[in-house]
């Protein structure tokens, strides 16, 4: 079997492991639970805080098949007891769930051969037909025209489930029409426990700084944490130090980080450019550590 990358092979199987959203989560199970479903939701956040991961797990839970109506615990993807409908949707091979990038159908001739044109017919075998927009406001505006009506007044069997980056760029028309979800960054500690969690299950011997500097290197994003801890792996093999995670990922430590921040507010320039220096000599890319600095910067003002 060919490798698999952490970020794909730890993508979340339920609801509760979403990290970072609980209260996204939350909401959505009650709707479930509660039979209070919305026809369109628009689901908002940075890259890889898990807008598509929670998306896929609505469509699951709307047409799993193991029960004869929505459950807000659908089938885990590997199971032996999966149900049709679970497994077709986490391989993305469902007839009835529809996910496509905006980006590359932004227009309106396109929306309507993809939505338009068979948002009448019934589901093949589901429960619910599904389109899964990615990327949402990199439609046209006559692309969005179009949408309008089928958002206000889809079939009963239908749903629209919408992520992006940039809801700024989505029509207040089309926001109206939507039951919005705003996703946040995901908390470095939440990243750091996640990815202690899969290092245990891959075998990974890691230290604890080790782990904290790759969960800061995501930003925020989870799925960036984990591509950089595969990259670390890549690199150091199965035992991992903080001056692996920063020799293979270019980036300052937390340690340099502070003696810069240390050195600024002792007022000591010298020492100021003396890291300066070092940095250079390194070859690391000064407008990264001074984003990084700026973040260590305003994470000490949180505290």
């Amino acid at each position: 079997m060919s490798y698999q990358v952490i970020a794909r092979k730890w993508r979340p199987q339920t609801f509760e492991e979403v990290t970072g959203q609980e209260a996204i989560t939350q909401t959505l199970r009650n709707a479930i639970e509660h039979d209070r479903l919305h026809h369109a939701y628009l689901f908002s956040g940075a890259r890889g805080v898990g807008k598509t991961t929670t998306a896929r797990l609505l469509a699951k839970a709307l047409n799993c098949r193991k029960s004869d109506k929505p459950t807000a615990t659908p089938c885990l993807y590997g199971a032996a007891d999966s149900c049709v409908s679970c497994s077709e949707i986490s391989e993305s091979r469902s007839i009835d769930v529809l996910e496509f990038d905006a980006a590359s159908h932004t227009k309106v001739e396109e929306i309507r051969d993809i939505i338009l044109e068979s948002i009448n017919v019934h589901p093949a075998r589901d429960r619910y037909k599904i389109f899964i927009i990615d990327e949402v406001h990199m439609l046209s505006t006559s692309s969005f025209n179009a949408l309008l009506k089928t958002l206000e007044e889809p079939p009963p069997n239908v749903a629209f489930i919408m992520a992006t980056t940039e809801m700024h760029k989505v029509p207040d028309t089309i926001l109206s029409r939507c039951q919005e979800f705003e996703f946040r960054t995901i908390p470095m500690a939440k990243i750091q426990e996640r990815l202690g969690e899969i290092a245990k299950a891959e075998g990974v011997k890691v230290s604890s700084d080790a782990l904290r500097e790759i969960s800061r290197s995501g930003e925020g994003s989870m799925r960036d944490a984990q591509s950089n801890f595969d990259q670390v792996i890549s690199f150091s093999g199965e035992s991992i130090e903080v001056s692996d995670v920063v020799k293979a990922l270019g980036i300052a430590s937390v340690d340099s980080l502070t003696r810069m921040v240390d050195a600024i507010v002792s007022g000591v320039p010298a020492e100021a450019l003396a890291i300066v220096d070092d940095l250079i000599s390194r070859g690391h890319d000064l407008r990264n550590y001074c984003r990084d600095l700026l973040s260590l910067q305003i994470g000490r003002a949180h505290v």
